[in-house]
């Protein structure tokens, strides 16, 4: 959906720029002239100021020499009458007396609504020069006789007449605004309007054109050049946009054509296609009864070992207690000859017991080895094919994969550290833990420690937080990075012509993750050797 923006009609935009504009000018032109005729007021006033404060302060010199006693009421007298102008609000003159100290001397106030105020014998100096207050301005002037300075005249002059001038010049300043907005509003309107009309007609033009869908139709020349040039441009736009209407419905006659022949030619492909189809489907599900079967016959291959582990581990003792039971049958063959023909000596029959004694420790030895083999091979064998969950000892469990696998680890001289609490009593599935660690036992056999004088398992088992962590990890060959990335997937194997089916690490990864609900991870930045991270959750059981 397109963005929506505001817009705004060409006679408001015109309007309030024009009235804008004008406003804007007479504010500059009222704010220019009022600035101008307060400059000039206050230079006038400040001019009168000076004049007659001159004025007043030479009239003054006379009686501030005077020793007559009446003198300062004859100068208020005097500056009453000398004082013609409503300009002047205060005077003040001040006496300097030999000593070089100032006193008051006489005043002269507008009228009695102005109050006394103090007088300004501390400000001689800053009044020296004239000081704008808010409403007035205030100067003091020396009396002078010749050279000799004989006091101080302070006056201070009104501004009122100049705020005055002002106020009235700022209400004639409103008033011409008000009639310059309403003349800028009815020029604009009427600027409008006299643009508006072939505007209006070429909208109008525009719409018919587009409601009756004649491209072909050019509008005609504009009395504007702005206007014109655009319905110029429009035209060549509707010729353009016939041609492209034609072309368009062209290329979609054409496309029907050919959508046509394509689906005719889909139908005989989509026909064909499921027959592929079918046959494909069939071969897949052949396929995935292929891979069952390799598993379960990667389940049996690793059985395979310890079964020939196991046999290799039983036939040992049981051939030291064949060999015992045959000795000590020649020397019971002995022993009864002897006794028949009455030639048995007690030194014979006490040599015999010995022996016998000594061989029947060592059937007795073997035997019980034999059993427990078999006891602890049958127990890892019902263990790896079942899934359901009880409590055992993660040790004990450990030790007996160790034995049923003590055959092969012997042959190929490899050694495995197995740190692991004995007192860790868990709830969880044996089975898979034990086809795990079967299978990553037999792989670091087969794989890892090919043609390696002597190796090293290491197997770290810890319970935090009710998770189960094994590290599994050899100091072998370590994995080629480029099987490091499909290390769990199914048929990845470095062994394929030599009998390898790559399933042991995929049956692995299933394990840990489905039957057991875990996590399993390699670490890829060993550069020797491997190293697997193995956590799946377990219920501690009570020891």
């Amino acid at each position: 959906m397109p963005h929506l923006t505001n817009t705004i009609s060409l006679h408001s935009r015109l309007v309030k720029s024009i009235m804008a504009l004008t406003l804007l000018l007479i504010i500059i032109v009222s704010m220019s002239i009022i600035t101008m005729v307060g400059e000039h007021e206050n230079k006038t006033i400040a001019n009168e100021t000076r004049a007659w404060a001159s004025i007043l302060a030479s009239n003054s010199s006379r009686f501030l020499e005077s020793d007559n006693d009446n003198s300062q009421t004859a100068l208020s007298s005097e500056l009453k009458k000398l004082i013609s102008t409503p300009l002047i609000n205060r005077i003040h003159v001040y006496r300097l007396n030999e000593d070089g100290s100032i006193e008051y001397f006489s005043s002269y106030n507008k009228n009695h609504n102005f109050p006394a105020i103090s007088d300004k014998i501390s400000q001689i100096t800053r009044l020296s020069t004239i000081q704008h207050e808010e409403n007035h301005l205030e100067l003091v002037v020396k009396i002078t006789q010749g050279q000799h300075i004989l006091g101080y005249l302070f006056i201070q002059s009104s501004l009122l007449e100049k705020q005055n001038i002002i106020k009235k010049l700022t209400y004639i300043m409103l008033i011409f605004l008000l009639f310059a907005l309403l003349l800028a509003f009815g020029i604009s309107h009427w600027l409008f309007n006299k643009a508006n009309q072939p505007i209006a007609k070429l909208i109008e033009d525009i719409g018919q054109i587009s409601q009756s869908k004649n491209y072909q139709t050019q509008l005609a020349i504009q009395p504007y050049k702005e206007l014109d040039i655009l319905a110029k441009n429009i035209n060549i736009l509707l010729l353009r946009t016939d041609k492209h209407i034609n072309r368009i419905i062209d290329e979609h006659q054409h496309a029907l054509s050919q959508n046509q022949a394509l689906e005719n030619r889909l139908s005989a492909r989509t026909d064909a296609l499921k027959e592929s189809n079918q046959e494909l489907l069939s071969t897949l599900e052949k396929l995935h009864e292929f891979q069952g079967q390799l598993v379960e016959t990667e389940k049996m291959a690793s059985l395979g070992d310890m079964v020939a582990g196991i046999a290799h581990e039983v036939n040992t003792p049981i051939g030291l207690g064949v060999t015992a039971s045959s000795l000590l049958a020649d020397k019971l063959d002995e022993i009864k000859i002897a006794f028949e023909d009455k030639t048995l000596k007690s030194s014979q029959l006490k040599k015999f017991l010995t022996d016998g004694v000594e061989n029947v420790s060592i059937i007795f030895r073997n035997l019980e080895r034999a059993a427990k083999l078999i006891t602890s091979f049958k127990k890892v064998a019902v263990d790896q094919s079942s899934a359901e969950s009880c409590t055992f000892n993660v040790r004990g469990l450990l030790d007996e994969i160790l034995l049923t696998l003590s055959a092969k680890l012997v042959s190929t001289n490899v050694t495995v550290s197995l740190i692991c609490p004995d007192d860790l009593n868990i709830k969880s599935k044996p089975g898979p833990i034990n086809q795990i660690l079967i299978n990553l036992i037999l792989n670091s056999i087969y794989h890892a420690f090919e043609g390696v004088e002597h190796g090293t398992i290491t197997i770290n088992v810890m319970n935090l937080s009710d998770q189960l962590h094994i590290n599994y990890s050899d100091d072998g060959q370590g994995i080629d990075n480029s099987v490091k990335s499909k290390i769990f997937a199914p048929f990845t194997t470095t062994k394929r012509g030599s009998g390898g089916s790559g399933l042991g690490m995929h049956l692995v990864y299933n394990l840990v993750t489905q039957a057991l609900d875990g996590h399993i991870a390699l670490d890829n930045e060993l550069e020797q050797g491997v190293s697997f991270d193995i956590t799946f959750p377990v219920e501690l059981a009570a020891t």
